[in-house]
């Protein structure tokens, strides 16, 4: 387990004065059993004059900001701050957290699960050329043959592996046959190659957002100076379980969920407009600090 610092700021700059419209936020990560949110705050520049919380379709937790629409503003800030103790599975998944039925590629999910899952089962892009639905059966063998953790983690490995990482600031996301095609992309891209793949398999799938922490200064993880993105695969018996495909990470090892969405474009950390020329935007600027620190493992008493 860790004890982690975040800090996310998001700073705008306008050339001429602007009015705000309302932004939707998703910074606040949802307590659970692997994830202790100990502290949350929120800072905007300039106040807004109302803040409402919600959550969305998938239970994700969202701030939406109203202001003033007298204010006219040069600068627009965001910050958010959190402390929480993560507690992943980590690594190496126990094989016998599957229901024995799922061990083995193909299976079927129980009957009373499938009308739940069947969107996030099904592909959300075109694959004219079926060459998502080519790469994604590389990993499986003959029938019986194939397992499933198995198959999960090198389709993992592969795309990053394979394929050139490369950082993008642009907004929107690369479907998987281009990122197939291009061999590069960023962490979404990546994250949603992988979904779109297990979308082939006939497995569910979903886009995840939150940070990635490393608890040494090796900086040999891709994709933490920004939010970052990977997926989740639901397996019978275990869940959902998390994979990184840009780092090869299993089982949510080093990384905090924020949210879960069906498309990677439901998932922005803060969105929202404002009144005034299209060209008034100046610059953008991301900034994430995530600082972790190992905890003594405390007594299984203590954590259940």
């Amino acid at each position: 387990m860790a004890r982690i610092e975040i800090v996310h700021r998001t700073d705008y700059s306008y050339r001429n004065p602007v009015g705000l419209g309302t932004h939707r936020l998703m910074l606040r990560p949802r307590d659970s059993h692997d994830l202790r949110l100990n502290h949350a705050s929120l800072n905007v520049d300039p106040q807004p004059s109302a803040v409402r919380w919600a959550h969305d379709v998938f239970n994700n937790s969202v701030c939406y900001l109203s202001f003033d629409p007298e204010i006219r503003v040069e600068k627009f800030s965001v910050v958010s701050s959190l402390n929480l103790t993560h507690y992943p599975i980590g690594a190496d998944l126990p094989p016998c957290s599957l229901d024995p039925a799922a061990e083995l590629f193909p299976f079927s999910y129980p009957s009373q699960e499938i009308a739940d899952l069947a969107r996030l089962a099904e592909r959300q892009e075109p694959d004219p050329k079926g060459a998502v639905d080519a790469w994604a059966r590389r990993f499986v063998s003959g029938p019986g043959e194939t397992r499933t953790l198995k198959l999960l983690s090198d389709m993992t490995h592969a795309i990053k592996d394979e394929l050139k990482y490369g950082a993008r600031h642009e907004e929107g996301t690369q479907s998987a046959a281009e990122t197939l095609e291009r061999g590069t992309g960023t962490c979404r891209d990546f994250a949603v190659l992988m979904m779109e793949a297990a979308r082939a398999l006939n497995l569910a799938a979903r886009f995840v957002t939150g940070y990635l922490y490393e608890e040494d200064t090796r900086g040999e993880l891709r994709g933490g100076a920004s939010t970052h993105a990977w997926c989740g695969v639901y397996l019978p018996g275990a869940g959902w379980v998390e994979y990184d495909p840009t780092n090869g990470l299993l089982a949510g090892q080093n990384l905090v969920r924020v949210a879960e969405t069906r498309l990677a474009s439901q998932a922005l950390p803060i969105s929202g407009g404002y009144v005034g020329a299209p060209d008034d935007t100046l610059a953008l600027d991301v900034c994430v600090a995530v600082k972790a620190a190992p905890l003594k493992p405390a007594k299984a008493a203590e954590v259940a």
